[in-house]
């Protein structure tokens, strides 16, 4: 059997732009996407603990140490600057690989700066 499962998120980063006119994702520091185990392309879900907003689109690369998440697209018109956000990645595993398996969890402080947890 296999079970769709959290991969990694990034906790509570606070979205720094929203920029409607760019044609779709969600811009991310580079660190960030490291630490979280996101490639750039790859497809998240996105939920805004402001106003309940969630939307799936895909992650590219920002400026690095820049703590930029930036919302493209017609998703922008789902947040606002300041709001506080999860981003979040899942991934397919088998019973037998959930064994030991932990998802990678970044929280950031109010500059999207990675903060020990």
């Amino acid at each position: 059997m296999q079970r769709e499962m959290l991969k990694s998120k990034i906790h509570r980063a606070v979205i720094t732009d929203a920029n409607l006119n760019y044609a779709g994702s969600i811009t991310i520091d580079p660190v960030l996407m490291r630490l979280a185990d996101l490639r750039e392309y790859e497809k998240v879900q996105v939920v805004d603990l402001n106003n309940g907003a969630r939307f799936e689109t895909y992650c590219i690369r920002g400026k690095a140490e820049s703590g930029e998440i930036c919302v493209n697209g017609a998703a922008a018109r789902l947040v606002h600057v300041g709001d506080l956000a999860i981003v979040m990645s899942f991934t397919w595993l088998s019973d037998t690989e959930l064994e030991g398996f932990s998802p990678r969890k970044v929280q950031v402080d109010a500059k999207n700066q990675p903060i020990d947890s």
